[in-house]
């Protein structure tokens, strides 16, 4: 990977939250920790960088879609699976591009998330593919420990979150290992830990998904205030913010930090009970 990153002069970069995984053993692990079918997977990866990670989920028979967006990074790609795994480079494509903003129509159908995340964006680019590809049924992404605690957080947890509850609308989600540092170029100032995930269907509600994520992003705007005080802004009349508990059954007096997924869906449909279409 050094002498990859030699040959191209490029040295990674804080702005892109570029951290190359330099280190075989931890990326086999990876591979071995995503669960992948036996019959191979289309894989999306995004960030491959110099493509230690790409080489190993080539290597075990799986279809690589990556998503770069350092313009000499994705240009080398190709060469570097052609040169290291010729009998793969068929099952390999990149796209240029920002993570954050990718469709369908770029990265296709993938069944499989596997990727060293870039830090600095992690959470939103999870939360994008998520949105974007229902056809991803599960995956694992190398993030900051601190990120993967709060993906991963349950209800009640102090790590529990509006990255933990907007994850839970569209999987499962738990930690799956740290990572130490020394298998990074540049080794970071942070752990790191891996975070997997099992698609889902979304709690029932007559509320739609960005209806949801509005009560989470009120329930957790004042997190030391009860659930009702918080969601004020959000529905300002308090007759109907009473009404809307007294149908889901839900204690105005808890804190947004102790309800699930469950709670703020239902929370959410139960407003278009007592709003004025």
């Amino acid at each position: 990977m050094r002498s990859l990153a030699a040959a191209l002069g490029v040295r990674p970069t804080k702005q892109r939250g570029q951290n190359f995984v330099i280190d075989p053993n931890t990326v086999r692990r990876i591979v071995r920790a995503a669960e992948l079918s036996d019959d191979g997977e289309t894989v999306l990866e995004v960030g491959p960088g110099l493509g230690s990670l790409t080489l190993a989920l080539l290597a075990e028979g799986h279809r690589v879609t990556a998503v770069e967006i350092d313009p000499v990074l994705a240009g080398a790609l190709p060469d570097t699976i052609a040169t290291y795994a010729p009998g793969q480079a068929a099952a390999f494509t990149v796209v240029e591009a920002d993570a954050m903003t990718v469709t369908p129509a770029d990265i296709g159908e993938p069944t499989a998330c596997v990727a060293n995340l870039p830090y600095n964006v992690a959470v939103p680019v999870l939360l994008h593919l998520l949105r974007v590809s229902p056809s991803l049924r599960h995956g694992l992404v190398m993030v900051q420990s601190e990120v993967a605690d709060r993906l991963a957080a349950g209800p009640g947890s102090r790590t529990y979150g509006v990255p933990s509850a907007k994850a839970a609308w569209y999987a499962d989600v738990r930690r799956a290992g740290p990572v130490g540092r020394n298998v990074f170029w540049p080794a970071p100032n942070v752990d790191s830990g891996l975070v997997a995930f099992s698609r889902r269907e979304p709690p029932a509600t007559e509320a739609t998904r960005e209806e949801v994520f509005a009560v989470i992003e009120g329930a957790f705007s004042q997190r030391r205030k009860t659930v009702r005080s918080a969601l004020a802004r959000w529905m300002p009349d308090r007759a109907q913010l009473d009404e809307v508990f007294r149908i889901t059954g839900i204690d105005p007096g808890l804190r947004g930090e102790m309800l699930g997924i469950a709670e703020f869906a239902a929370l959410a449909g139960a407003a278009h009970s007592v709003s004025p279409a």
